[in-house]
């Protein structure tokens, strides 16, 4: 049986707080579709990037990311914000 179970991590970052990115949930399976579907459900922009989860996947709950993977989730997080920044000036440009 050579079936890839669906995987997902979610991260949090507050600058004024963390001094880097913490894991706040992982699984697979039932509780990656669990994760997604609660990140869409509040509006949390979801990236695949199944090389990135496999490497968070090794970093425990409620822990900071290890400094290797500072640079990775960087660009992460900057492609989230200005994904995030996209949707504000189109909902405003429609008022």
């Amino acid at each position: 049986m050579n079936e890839e179970r669906k995987k997902a991590v979610a991260l949090s970052y507050d600058a004024a707080v963390d001094e880097a990115p913490v894991v706040k949930a992982k699984g697979s399976g039932e509780i990656a579709e669990a994760i997604i579907a609660a990140a869409e459900q509040h509006g949390v922009p979801v990236r695949k990037d199944p090389s990135l989860v496999e490497l968070l996947s090794e970093v425990e709950i409620n822990e900071a990311i290890p400094e290797g993977l500072y640079a990775l989730v960087a660009e992460l997080f900057a492609f989230l914000y200005q994904l995030d920044r996209a949707v504000k000036e189109e909902t405003l440009g429609e008022g």
